[in-house]
């Protein structure tokens, strides 16, 4: 097949104890998923129904790393999070068979230009200057679910600069990752290759040029960025 131009290269994560990587389709992210977060955020964690928003694929920082700040923010703001890779997809999904579609867990960071997002917010209009801009999804190895389960409690944390910033446990999720699953399969067709970012807990703060960044979630490992 020819092209116009040539095709850009797949994006794609290692994956541990893997010569082979993952090919990255889509990149979900579910938001307020974490009851202190949504109340920081300003808002009732009663459960309402799960929503969603999407960064590109190509917005993933593999591994980690150095992560350069980003244009027309004044406020850059991290997010650790749980991710979980998809080895097959579907439709309609119910939350019963849901964890079979998991190939593995990473750990992720979702970057956010939360005044860009503010501004979206205020004028009702969508997320994704806010969101899914270059370098906003730091993104750590998968770790195959056939080694470690389906991780659904446990500690996740993020520092800045060796201090504790945010905290909180897996059992805390508001929507768990079945539910999520089912409910995302319902306005999409997921597919192999999809990542789900699973919310992050209370926290969240701005980060500037020069912090270091380091998370884990238990069970699974953790990421080092450094903003520069």
């Amino acid at each position: 097949m020819e092209f116009v131009f040539a095709p850009p290269p797949v994006t794609s994560l290692a994956v541990r104890g893997m010569a082979a990587r993952f090919p990255v389709r889509r990149v979900y992210c579910v938001g307020r998923n974490y009851a202190a977060h949504a109340i920081e955020m300003g808002f009732d964690p009663d459960r309402e129904p799960p929503f969603f928003f999407q960064k590109n694929p190509d917005n993933l920082v593999p591994g980690g790393g150095d992560v350069p700040y980003p244009p027309l923010t004044q406020d850059l703001h991290h997010e650790i999070e749980l991710v979980a890779a998809l080895g097959e997809g579907g439709r309609d999904i119910p939350r019963d068979r849901a964890l079979d579609h998991v190939f593995g867990y990473a750990v992720g960071i979702d970057l956010t230009r939360r005044d860009l997002q503010g501004v979206c917010k205020k004028m009702g209009r969508p997320w994704e200057v806010g969101k899914a801009f270059e370098h906003s999804a730091p993104c750590s190895e998968i770790v195959p679910a056939a080694e470690i389960g389906h991780p659904d409690a446990g500690d996740i944390h993020l520092d800045v600069n060796g201090a504790r910033r945010q905290e909180g446990d897996l059992n805390q999720l508001i929507w768990k990752l079945p539910e999520v699953i089912e409910h995302l399969s319902g306005l999409f067709t997921l597919a192999a290759g999809d990542l789900i970012f699973t919310g992050t807990p209370a926290g969240v703060g701005p980060v500037v040029a020069g912090d270091t960044l380091t998370g884990s979630v238990a069970g699974v490992g953790g990421i080092a960025v450094r903003i520069v």
